[in-house]
């Protein structure tokens, strides 16, 4: 079985076939949210806040339970294995709540954790190669924005967010990592997206520039200090960090540090 989270929402009986979908809106939503916390119990009141928001229905436990049939539904033609089994072995019942168990390797957000985490243990110890892979490998699982088919409601909304602040900082670490590495080329094109994306984050405009004067793009690397600084003034009335100053005034004056690996992490 493989459920995806990283991307559209997805279940496939195996990781080549063809996905087995739940079409409804709110079932949707359940099975999102059960996915997000796989193996620990979701209560009934954060699924209903996640439905309903502060207003549910009188009826809101109710058609819960419906939205967890269709689940289960979908669940037993995907698997091939009777409703009672699935029930009590997979999207189990329990007091207050429920809980979708899923196995090694299943999930795809528990392969990407795996592997951040390794890859982070990796950096920790000085091996930028072994961390810059796996730190790649773990963002390669993502297949667009989390359950970016999904309409998320708030309880889905805030684990969206905090996924996508972690891929971000993931983003930022392998980055620095190849920088390190002197790949100030390879990294350029991911940066350059990045940094269009998050015209506000110092940190990824600070590393964009660092690869575009590598790369012997001087002027480039001070326009995109230029246009950080224009954003930062215009959205929030704000001049760039004194390190991100610092490292526009070693770029305009070549300082030999810029190509030194350590001045990755400025």
């Amino acid at each position: 079985m493989k459920y995806h989270v990283l991307g559209p929402l997805l279940v496939r009986a195996t990781p080549a076939g063809p996905p087995d979908q739940l079409t409804a809106p709110k079932p949707r939503k359940v099975l999102a949210l059960l996915l997000l916390h796989a193996n620990l119990v979701v209560p009934v009141e954060t699924l209903i806040v996640e439905l309903w928001g502060d207003e549910p229905p009188a009826s809101a436990q109710t058609t819960l339970q419906t939205y967890i049939l269709k689940t289960r539904r979908m669940l037993v033609t995907a698997l091939s294995v009777g409703p009672d089994q699935l029930a009590s072995e997979i999207l189990v019942t329990t007091s207050g709540g429920y809980r979708l168990n899923v196995g090694p390797g299943e999930l795809d957000l528990h392969e990407y954790e795996r592997l951040a985490a390794a890859g982070r243990a990796a950096l920790g110890q000085g091996d930028d190669v072994e961390g810059a892979r796996l730190l790649a490998e773990a963002l390669g699982l993502w297949k667009g924005g989390a359950l970016v088919d999904v309409r998320l409601g708030p309880v889905l909304q805030a684990e969206v967010q905090r996924l996508e602040e972690r891929r971000l900082s993931l983003w930022r670490q392998r980055i620095e990592a190849d920088l390190r590495l002197d790949r100030h080329q390879a990294v350029l094109g991911d940066l350059g997206w990045l940094a269009s994306r998050h015209p506000l984050n110092e940190d990824l405009q600070a590393q964009y520039m660092v690869a575009l004067y590598r790369a012997g793009r001087r002027t480039d690397a001070l326009e995109a200090f230029h246009r950080l600084r224009g954003t930062l003034q215009d959205d929030l009335g704000l001049e760039p960090s004194q390190r991100v100053q610092r490292l526009q005034h070693a770029i305009l004056t070549a300082d030999p540090a810029l190509d030194h690996h350590a001045y990755a992490a400025i």
